[in-house]
């Protein structure tokens, strides 16, 4: 694959947190992948899991919006670093556990990465900045 197809794809998933569309973020995933986040208890290999994944956070942070700070391509991967602001107005899943709303907005800020195999995500791994984001939300003294 090209460098601007990969860039393509990772534009695609983007656009899906974006616009809060849990089906589009799983739509760039291909038949066989693997999903690893830190805030996850397991690994996530169904297209369901991914869905589900994408929208704890929409609904964890229902008026979310996410940037990309930087960005690196290759002809087969893609790492970028995220940053995202929403107020946690619905209920928050970490670790397999559910955590009520606290209205307190929050800066995240995290990393991913990505490798691409014939046009589809075949392996996301995502670094979410866990610790700050719960500084924020006030489950965690602030450093």
């Amino acid at each position: 694959m090209s460098r601007e197809e990969v860039e393509g794809i990772d534009d695609q998933g983007m656009a899906a947190w974006g616009s809060h569309d849990a089906q589009g973020f799983a739509n760039i995933f291909g038949d066989d992948f693997v999903v690893n986040d830190v805030a996850t208890p397991e690994p996530i290999t169904e297209k369901g899991g991914v869905r589900a994944y994408a929208q704890a956070w929409f609904t964890a942070f229902p008026d979310m919006s996410v940037k990309q700070t930087n960005r690196v391509v290759s002809d087969d991967a893609v790492a970028a670093e995220v940053q995202f602001t929403g107020t946690n107005t619905g209920p928050m899943m970490m670790a397999g556990n559910e955590i009520p709303p606290t209205g307190k907005t929050v800066i995240g800020r995290g990393t991913y990465f990505a490798r691409v195999r014939d046009g589809k995500v075949v392996e996301f791994n995502s670094y979410p900045d866990i610790a700050g984001m719960m500084m924020q939300l006030g489950f965690m003294p602030a450093m």
